[in-house]
């Protein structure tokens, strides 16, 4: 696609209010493929102007006739699915058929499960004397990551329209063509001008205005925790909602009587999925003593099927690239055991990172405990089932995981005495209805299905 040279806002591509632009690049071949404007306070403002002007309207809209605009778009994203493909792997790296079955796809499913949902949905109840009623909060200020650009991008936006909300867009910097294809296509879903608006722009200047703007009623964040600490700060001082979808550092606990290779298999096809950029993803792989070494073979043959620039990407950018490697270095100087990858760069063009798994990892080490988003799988070792409870519990995060038995109700027994957010039970599928999100440092609110259309409605209560 086209790089616009404008930012949309109410319903047209309008100039930018700055001269500087942002150079995106294809982190494959590390070559600029387009420049899209850099936002600053003012157009933000515009942005904000044009979404609070067309809420009054957009929140009496019948939640039917929301439904269908929805639905609309929806549509519209199915249509061009091929493009988004496309466009998402220029700009992510991430290999084409990766591309088309989840960053195009799944959004397709999320934004069709609100277009059900906002028709369903009862937005008021009876209690005793009382009638409750669940309104829009607001206008939304949503500021998406790089990892899926388009999921993070309907994950909010589509909730927000089928709670009766409008938004103003913030991409991640790396990903904004993407972000300006749906633009388009909330165009030609036929959304009233102003309820969906989009401003480029890199998040210190932009993002911050936003979140901090008085006009925003809602901050909706998906990022790191470090950024989501300073949202968090900005918005409570200002006593508006937020709802943080933030870091994980999630345990594959594979107990005694589970199926050895299913489970590790899987387990290393999920952490080098998306080049590992994934803050779902299970890093921690944790194996019974007995067990062990066999995991830690079974894993080695399985990543040697991960070769870099066919089934695996390279991850986003230079920096991200310099700070992965970063990790497996310090992975290496603390005394974990390197099975598969190591630091050094497997291409000379493109931000490649070798897939890389690490054996006798303890808990306290570096590699165990911070958010790595790479392609980088660490095995622990456990003792017994209280042991992995507590290697698997010992995190600032607590965001998702997984847990394999010799049936579900063994995994689920263990799964129900985890600090975590979601937790998938011998392989279980993703669900678009289910609420995704964490505990502790990984966040606060939760996305899709109706939890996620809870977070963008208030209550009022009619006493009789």
């Amino acid at each position: 696609m086209k790089a616009h040279d404008g930012m949309y806002i109410g319903g047209e591509w309008r100039p930018a209010s700055g001269r500087d632009t942002i150079a995106v690049v294809n982190p494959a071949d590390e070559q600029v493929i387009g420049h899209v404007p850099a936002g600053i306070a003012e157009d933000v403002d515009s942005a904000v102007r044009a979404a609070r002007a067309a809420f009054p309207g957009w929140a009496a809209t019948p939640p039917a006739e929301r439904a269908a605009r929805i639905g609309a778009l929806r549509d519209v994203l199915a249509a061009r699915q091929e493009e988004i493909a496309e466009t998402v792997t220029a700009e992510l790296g991430s290999p084409l058929p990766l591309s088309r079955a989840v960053h195009a796809a799944v959004p397709v499913l999320v934004a069709g499960s609100y277009a059900e949902l906002a028709a369903t949905h009862s937005f008021e109840e009876r209690l005793g004397n009382s009638t409750v009623l669940l309104e829009p909060v607001g206008v939304v200020g949503a500021i998406t990551p790089w990892n899926y650009p388009l999921h993070q991008i309907v994950a909010k936006v589509a909730p927000a329209l089928a709670a009766g909300c409008t938004v103003v867009l913030k991409p991640a910097e790396d990903t904004p063509l993407t972000a300006q294809l749906f633009a388009e296509a909330t165009g030609e879903a036929g959304l009233p001008a102003g309820v969906f608006n989009l401003v480029t722009g890199l998040g210190a200047v932009a993002g911050q205005a936003l979140a901090e703007h008085e006009g925003v009623d809602l901050v909706s964040f998906t990022g790191s925790t470090a950024v989501g600490r300073q949202i968090g700060a900005t918005a409570g001082a200002a006593v508006k909602r937020v709802a943080l979808e933030l870091g994980g550092k999630s345990a594959n606990v594979i107990l005694p009587g589970a199926d050895l290779a299913r489970a590790v298999n899987v387990g290393v096809a999920n952490v080098m999925s998306n080049s590992g950029q994934t803050c779902s993803a299970w890093t921690r792989m944790l194996v019974d003593a007995e067990r062990y070494e066999e995991a830690v073979a079974l894993a080695a043959a399985a990543v040697a099927k991960y070769v870099p620039g066919e089934r695996v990407g390279p991850v986003v950018n230079a920096k991200q690239q310099a700070r992965v490697r970063g990790y497996i270095e310090k992975g290496v100087e603390e005394g974990a055991r390197l099975v598969a990858g190591g630091p050094e760069a497997p291409k000379e063009q493109g931000y490649y990172v070798s897939p890389t798994v690490f054996a006798d990892v303890t808990p306290g080490m570096t590699i165990a405990q911070e958010e790595i988003f790479g392609p980088v799988l660490s095995i622990l070792r456990y003792e017994d089932v209280d042991d992995a409870l507590r290697i698997a519990n010992d995190t600032v995060y607590g965001l998702a995981g997984a847990v394999w038995g010799a049936d579900d109700a063994e995994a689920v027994a263990f799964a129900r005495r985890m600090d975590t957010g979601q937790v998938d039970i011998n392989g279980g599928r993703f669900n678009p209805l289910a609420p995704f999100g964490g505990y502790k440092q990984s966040g606060v609110g939760r996305e899709l299905g109706p939890h996620g259309l809870s977070e963008y409605l208030q209550t009022k209560s009619l006493q009789f």
